[in-house]
């Protein structure tokens, strides 16, 4: 298989992937990280755990939906600028036909009470899957053993759930101390 066949196939694979990812994900950003995670570190091995944690972080403190940034990202990685793109048409289609068809009978779903069951029982699978990303990502943060990391981690979920502090101001804060730690590990190499 020549170069062009391969990144072809790719291409395919990230449009697909995306696509399925995005009709099939309930419940907000973080509900298709894990399956993001599945699919591109378990499944394809295009990425590793690692730098899934990283993309995460990075789709989050990025305006934008989260699926729509990861898209860029993972498709950025793959086959660059056209892999952006295509992840990104994978990722936004099925919603914007799923809500386009939504909108044309609002009405009727509203009303519909089978609709308000099936919503609140996807509410309960959207949980458990959220649920999985957050015991997830706390897995990976310490695996890195690094105090500082872990106490982050601790004290942004404090000041979150107890304080009400905005999550933005939370990741800027972090950002800052994160750029911190690394001039400071920085200075100290060059030493």
């Amino acid at each position: 298989m020549n170069n062009k066949e391969s990144k072809s196939k790719i291409l395919w694979t990230l449009f697909k992937s995306m696509f399925v990812l995005s009709a099939c994900t309930f419940g907000g950003g973080f509900v298709i990280v894990s399956l993001m995670k599945k699919k591109f570190v378990e499944e394809l091995n295009w990425i590793d755990e690692e730098e899934m944690l990283d993309i995460t972080a990075i789709t989050q403190s990025s305006p934008g939906p989260l699926p729509v940034n990861a898209s860029v990202i993972i498709g950025y990685r793959m086959c660059g600028i056209t892999g952006s793109l295509v992840a990104i048409l994978g990722t936004i289609i099925p919603p914007m036909v799923i809500i386009s068809v939504i909108s044309l009978f609002y009405t009727q779903f509203r009303t519909n009470k089978y609709i308000a069951i099936a919503l609140q029982v996807m509410r309960a699978g959207v949980a458990a899957v959220i649920f999985d990303v957050v015991i997830n990502l706390t897995k990976n943060v310490a695996k890195t053993k690094r105090i500082l990391y872990i106490s982050m981690m601790i004290i942004s979920f404090i000041a979150t759930y107890l304080f009400g502090i905005s999550a933005m101001l939370i990741i800027l804060i972090c950002l800052g101390i994160g750029v911190m730690d690394l001039l400071i590990s920085v200075n100290y190499t060059l030493s």
